[in-house]
């Protein structure tokens, strides 16, 4: 089902480029591809940056140049310079070594950030969608894509949902990504889809954990289009967490990064009050 990574053909580096022309070569070489779909053209450097960052979004993991590889990353890095990245370190902490901070994830430089990831690993494929995991494949770049479609190659199967996988953040202002598979709650929230939630913690808590990392930082999984409900899903979090930390990471910070202003007020009183 999955394929190991596309031969990489070599190609000499390009000369020093500038951002439009970047652009202009790594939206060439993506358009080149048979599979991508016909995007309406662009004409403005804020046409041609939406036009690239869908092309991303479908690219299926073909061959590439060498070159693509370096110029998209200057093109990323160039990029990341004219935005604002919150260091983790410099958050106020509400309790002993645990902030929360309502931000963009991939412009926060903690040692590793948690993806929810779908069961492929391989990045949200819908073309500008405005979802986290779209987002940090968006920023990492197509490494990150090909990293995780060998992980999933290895093992031979998709991932399993509460289980999570670590990549190295390549563009992105953090160290590593972490990714995980948070539960799709139906009509009613149950049991299992609270273990299966309480399960995504675990795992990423072992896996920063296992590299000695000292911080983290956890997006509201399940949350939204998984239908778990917020409070409930906070409650799970911030319990786990805790608990993770007593166990086998005492000295790690985390961070709960929060999107919505409802997420903002929920985990600020749990952790106020101290919950649980």
């Amino acid at each position: 089902m999955y394929q190991k990574e596309a031969a990489v053909q070599e190609e000499k580096p390009e000369k020093e480029l500038t951002q439009e022309e970047r652009l202009t070569y790594l939206i060439k070489i993506l358009q080149a591809e048979n599979s991508s779909p016909r995007f309406p053209p662009a004409k403005s450097y804020a046409e041609k940056k939406e036009l690239f960052r869908a092309l991303m979004n479908v690219w299926q993991g073909k061959s590439l140049p060498a070159a693509y590889f370096s110029i998209q990353d200057a093109y990323l890095q160039e990029e990341l310079k004219g935005k604002t990245v919150q260091k983790a370190e410099d958050l106020e902490q509400i309790q002993k070594n645990i902030s929360v901070w309502q931000g963009d994830i991939a412009l926060l430089a903690a040692d590793a950030i948690v993806n929810a990831a779908n069961k492929s690993l391989l990045g949200c494929l819908v073309p500008l969608h405005q979802c986290i995991d779209n987002a940090i494949h968006s920023f990492a770049g197509l490494q990150l894509r090909i990293r995780c479609r060998e992980l999933i190659c290895a093992q031979g199967h998709e991932e399993e949902t509460g289980q999570a996988k670590m990549t190295p953040a390549y563009n992105l202002p953090c160290q590593y990504v972490i990714h995980t598979v948070g539960p799709i709650v139906g009509e009613k929230l149950t049991k299992r889809d609270e273990d299966l939630l309480r399960s995504c913690y675990v795992s990423c808590m072992q896996r920063a954990a296992e590299k000695n990392l000292k911080s983290i930082a956890f997006c509201c999984i399940s949350t939204g289009v998984f239908h778990f409900p917020n409070r409930r899903a906070a409650e799970i979090a911030v319990e786990t967490v805790k608990s993770c930390r007593q166990k086998f990471a005492p000295d790690m910070h985390v961070v709960f990064n929060v999107f919505k202003d409802r997420d903002l007020a929920i985990y600020t009183k749990l952790l106020q009050e101290d919950y649980p």
